[in-house]
C-alpha cells in the first residue's frame, strides 16, 4: 500500500493558542525526516525544535474514522 508523510510543527503558545503550521507532504519518511531536521533551524521553529510531527497517511484509504470534530471561531 502507499503511503505519504505529512509534516507538521504544532505548539500552544503563552496565550493558549494552538500554533499549527503544515509544513509539506512527502513521498517517504525518510524525506519528511530531512526536511524536519531542515527546519529545526529555521527562524520561525528554532523555538520550538521537539514540537514536529510526522504523521503517515495511506493512499486510497479512510485514514479518519472517528474522532471528528467542527472548529467554532
Amino acid at each position: 500500500m502507499k503511503s505519504i508523510f505529512e509534516l507538521t510543527h504544532f505548539y500552544e503558545d503563552e496565550d493558549g493558542y494552538d500554533i499549527v503550521t503544515d509544513i509539506a507532504v512527502y513521498s517517504t519518511r525518510e524525506k519528511a525526516e530531512q526536511a524536519l531536521e531542515k527546519f529545526k533551524k529555521h527562524p520561525k521553529f528554532i523555538d520550538h525544535p521537539d514540537d514536529f510531527n510526522i504523521d503517515e497517511y495511506r493512499l486510497d484509504e479512510d485514514n479518519w474514522t472517528e474522532g471528528f470534530f467542527t472548529y467554532e471561531w
